[in-house]
C-alpha cells in the first residue's frame, strides 16, 4: 500500500481541493493544508490542516475556509479592490469585511450548496472569538457586524449563533444609519466596483468619511471629459463628406451635451437638498448631539468610548526592516551581541530551562494501546512472542502549549534607552527562539511615536488654532521586529533595531496594548499569550500639556480592563523600575534589568505549566514585586 493512503484524511483532502479550484475557476491554484492561520496568495490557498480522526469541526471548518476562500478568487479583482480602498484604519476594516461578504453571497447565490459551509466557518470564527458571550456594542466589532449585515440582507440566511449576537447589537444604530443606502444593496452586489462605492457610502453613513481618503472616481472626470470632446472633434471632421451622417451628429450631440448639463444640475441640486435635511436634522437633535462626530465607539479605541485621537493620519505601522537598510540591521545586531556577551550565557540557561519544563509536558503526552497512529515499538516483543497478537500503536495527545502563541509587547521610549532596552532586545530574541523550538508561535511587537513632542500631529493641531481637548496630539510608531508566522532565522537581525539611535522616543501604553490585542486576537491559536515589558506609565509631553494630567493612564487602564474582561488573550506584564502591578491583574515588578530574563522566562513557565501550583508562584511573585 502506497504511503499517500495511509492516512484516511487524504481522499478528502483531495477532493476538497479539486472542489476549491472548480469553485475558484482556476485549475492552477495551489491548495495545501497546514496547522497555520488560513490564507491565501495569488497562486495558492492555504486551509485548516484535516487531522486521521476527521472529526465534524474540522472537516466543516476545512470545507467552508475553502470555499470562501474559492469564491474571494473568483469574483474579487484585487485592483479594483485598491482602487477604491479607504485610507484609515477601520474604514478599511469596514471595507474588507463588506467585500468578503459580497463575495460570499454572490456564491450563495449561484451555488447554494457553499453557503451552509460558510456559515460553518462563520460559526467557528464567532465561537473561537466569543461573540455569542458579548453584552455590549462597545465590544463587539462594527466591521464584523457590517459584513453580517450585508450577507444576511443579500441571501436572506440567519446567521450562526456568535455571529448573530454582534449583528444584533449594532443592527439599530447600522440601519439607523446607513438604511437608505442598503436599499441598493441588490442592484451593486455583482458588480465590483459599483458595491465599492456603494460600501463607501455605508462607511461615510456610519461616521466614518474622514477614513475614506480621496474619491478614485472624482480624480477620473477630467480624464473622462477629454477623450468625449477628442470623439466629437473626429466625429465632426469624419462627417464632413456626409450631409446626412453630419445632420444626425448635429442632432445627437446637443441633445447628449443637454442631458449631460440637466443631470449635473439635477445633482447638485440633489446635495444642496441633502445638505438642507442635514442641517435641519442637526437642528432638532436632542441635548445638542451632532451628527457629523463619529458614532460610538471611536475608531481608535474599542475599550474607551471617551478616548480622541486628534489626527492619526500621520501613525504608522511598519516593520523592522522597512526602517533600515539590511547592511545597518546587521551591523546594529552585532552591536546588540557585543554589548549583551556577559548576559547571554545566563539568559540561555533559563531559556533552556524553560524548554526542558515545556519538553517534559511533551515527554508525558502519549496515548498507547490505540488502534491506528504511530507504531509503539516498546510493545513489539509481545507481537514477536506470539505472532497472533496486533499491533500496538501510540497516539501523542494535543499539550496545551502547542496550539499557543505568545506576543511581546516591548516599550521602546526614550526611558528605556541604554541596557534596559538591551536587554529587553536580548531576551524577546532568546525566548522567541526557545519557544520555537517547542513550536509555540511568537510575535515580538514594539511601541513609540515618531517624534518627540507631538510631530505631524501636533503641527496640524496649532494650524487649526489650538482647539481644546485634541486627545492624542503625536505621532504613533508602531513595529513589527517579528510576526508570529515568520521563523526566527529570518527576523534575528531585526531586533538591532532597538540599537538604533533616535529610535526610542515617547511612548502611549494604551494604544499599543490595544493593537498589540487587536492583532493575537484575530489569530487562529486556541491560546493566546500577550506579555508587556514596560519601565514607566505611559508619558506624551504633546498630549498631556493640552488634555487632563491622567487621559493616557486612564486610557491604558481601561484597555487593560477590556482585555482581562473578555478573557480571550492571557494578559501579563513585567514592570521594570515601575510598578506595574496597580495596571495589571498579573505582573511583576523588577528593581534591577538584569532579572529581567530570570521574570520573563518564570512567567512563561508558570502559564505552560500544568501544576496549579506553579501558576500560584507566579502570583506570588507579583505579590512579592
Amino acid at each position: 500500500m502506497s504511503p499517500t493512503s495511509d492516512n484516511p484524511a487524504d481522499p478528502f483532502k483531495k477532493a476538497l481541493a479539486e472542489a476549491t479550484r472548480v469553485i475558484a475557476d482556476d485549475p492552477e491554484v495551489g491548495v495545501t493544508y497546514s496547522v497555520d492561520p488560513p490564507g491565501m496568495n495569488s497562486d495558492q490557498i492555504r486551509l485548516p490542516q484535516v487531522s486521521r480522526r476527521m472529526t465534524r469541526e474540522e472537516v466543516l471548518l476545512a470545507r467552508g475556509t475553502a470555499d470562501a476562500f474559492a469564491l474571494r478568487r473568483k469574483y474579487h479583482d484585487e485592483k479594483t479592490f485598491n482602487r477604491y480602498e479607504p485610507s484609515g484604519q477601520m474604514a478599511r476594516d469596514l471595507y474588507d469585511s463588506m467585500e468578503a461578504a459580497r463575495c460570499e453571497a454572490m456564491g450563495a447565490r449561484e451555488m447554494p450548496g457553499t453557503a451552509g459551509n460558510i456559515d460553518a466557518k462563520i460559526a467557528a470564527q464567532a465561537e473561537r472569538k466569543g461573540y455569542a458571550q458579548i453584552r455590549e456594542a462597545s465590544e463587539a466589532p462594527l466591521a464584523a457586524a457590517a459584513g453580517y449585515m450585508i450577507r444576511q440582507l443579500a441571501t436572506g440566511r440567519d446567521l450562526p449563533k456568535g455571529a448573530d449576537n454582534v449583528l444584533e447589537l449594532w443592527r439599530g444604530f447600522i440601519e439607523d444609519q446607513a438604511g437608505a443606502t442598503l436599499e441598493n444593496l441588490s442592484e451593486t452586489l455583482s458588480d465590483q466596483a459599483a458595491f465599492a462605492r456603494f460600501a463607501r457610502q455605508i462607511i461615510d453613513d456610519l461616521g466614518y468619511g474622514d477614513q475614506l481618503g480621496d474619491d478614485p472616481d472624482a480624480e477620473d472626470e477630467p480624464a473622462e471629459d477629454q477623450p468625449d470632446e477628442a470623439s466629437e472633434d473626429q466625429e465632426n471632421a469624419d462627417s464632413q463628406g456626409d450631409d446626412t451622417d453630419e445632420s444626425d451628429e448635429a442632432e445627437a450631440n446637443p441633445d447628449q451635451s443637454q442631458e449631460q448639463e440637466q443631470d449635473a444640475a439635477q445633482a447638485q441640486i440633489s446635495a444642496d437638498d441633502l445638505a438642507d435635511v442635514e442641517l435641519g436634522d442637526e437642528a432638532e437633535l436632542p441635548e445638542g448631539e451632532a451628527p457629523l462626530e463619529p458614532p460610538p465607539p471611536p475608531p481608535v479605541s474599542e475599550a474607551d468610548p471617551n478616548y480622541v485621537v486628534y489626527n492619526s493620519d500621520f501613525d504608522e505601522e511598519i516593520h523592522a526592516e522597512d526602517l533600515a537598510e539590511p547592511a545597518e540591521l546587521e551591523r546594529l545586531r552585532a552591536y546588540l551581541d557585543q554589548q549583551l556577551e556577559p548576559l547571554k550565557g545566563a539568559v540561555s540557561r533559563l531559556a533552556n530551562k524553560l524548554q526542558r519544563r515545556l519538553q517534559a509536558q511533551q515527554s508525558r503526552s502519549w496515548e498507547f494501546d490505540r488502534e491506528e497512529g504511530i507504531l509503539d515499538a516498546g510493545r513489539l516483543a509481545r507481537v514477536v512472542a506470539n505472532p497472533t497478537t496486533p499491533l500496538s500503536f501510540k497516539v501523542e495527545k494535543d499539550t496545551e502549549f502547542r496550539d499557543t502563541v505568545v506576543t511581546l509587547l516591548l516599550d521602546n521610549s526614550g526611558s528605556m534607552r541604554g541596557r534596559p532596552i538591551s536587554i529587553a532586545a536580548i531576551c524577546a530574541d532568546v525566548l522567541a527562539r526557545t519557544l520555537e523550538r517547542c513550536q509555540v508561535k511568537v510575535e515580538i511587537l514594539g511601541f513609540t511615536t515618531r517624534a518627540w513632542k507631538g510631530g505631524q500631529a501636533r503641527e496640524a493641531w496649532l494650524k487649526a488654532g489650538r482647539p481644546q481637548q485634541p486627545g492624542r496630539l503625536n505621532d504613533l510608531r508602531h513595529i513589527v521586529y517579528k510576526s508570529a508566522d515568520a521563523p526566527w532565522r529570518r527576523t534575528r537581525d531585526n531586533l538591532g533595531l532597538m540599537m538604533k539611535e533616535g529610535l526610542l522616543k515617547e511612548n502611549i501604553d494604551g494604544e499599543a496594548l490595544e493593537w498589540a490585542h487587536r492583532r493575537v486576537q484575530g489569530r487562529a491559536e486556541a491560546r493566546k499569550i500577550l506579555m508587556v515589558i514596560s519601565d514607566g506609565a505611559p508619558v506624551d509631553d504633546s498630549t498631556l500639556s493640552v488634555n487632563p494630567a491622567n487621559y493616557l493612564e486612564k486610557h491604558l487602564r481601561d484597555v487593560i480592563a477590556m482585555v482581562e474582561r473578555r478573557k480571550a488573550v492571557e494578559l501579563i506584564a513585567i514592570g521594570i523600575g515601575h510598578d506595574v502591578t496597580r495596571y495589571y491583574d498579573r505582573a511583576v515588578t523588577i528593581t534591577d534589568v538584569e532579572q529581567l530574563a530570570g521574570a520573563m522566562t518564570e512567567q512563561l513557565a508558570a502559564l505552560f505549566d500544568s501544576d496549579p501550583r506553579a501558576r500560584a508562584r507566579m502570583v506570588g511573585m507579583r505579590k512579592a514585586g
